[in-house]
């Protein structure tokens, strides 16, 4: 897999790939979105605390496929606020500490989720030979 950042567009605002090529045959895991809630079904105040359960939950699903951070090839994340950018930037920033090649990366803001608490929803796609 490979970055793509051309240089004939402005660089990515953050720590992201504007695009990834992915080869053919490789093995491909994409997540549902994921909640801020924890393995009880609570939700922590703050968009820290929901982003860093978004990210455990995408982390255990890719597990449960062989995967981890480093095979991330795409990240699409929602919040329901622009207060709440800064603090999902640096749970992903943390999350992807030590991967070598960035994924692309995309966030949106959204009206909300199906329960007035929750704050983030990430998802992701993952790609491993």
């Amino acid at each position: 897999m490979r970055a793509l950042n051309p240089s004939s567009i402005p660089a990515p605002f953050a720590r992201y790939a504007h695009g990834v090529a992915v080869p053919p045959g490789m093995r491909l895991i994409l997540t549902s979105g994921q909640l801020g809630l924890d393995g009880q079904g609570d939700v922590p105040e703050g968009a820290a605390a929901q982003a860093r359960l978004c990210f455990a939950n995408c982390a255990a699903i890719l597990a449960e496929g062989g995967m981890g951070p480093a095979d991330v090839v795409r990240i699409n994340a929602f919040v329901t606020a622009r207060a709440h950018m800064a603090a999902y930037m640096a749970v992903r920033d943390e999350w992807l500490a030590g991967v070598g090649r960035l994924p692309a990366s995309t966030l949106l803001i959204v009206s909300g989720f199906t329960r007035p608490e929750f704050l983030i929803e990430v998802e992701v796609t993952a790609a491993r030979f």
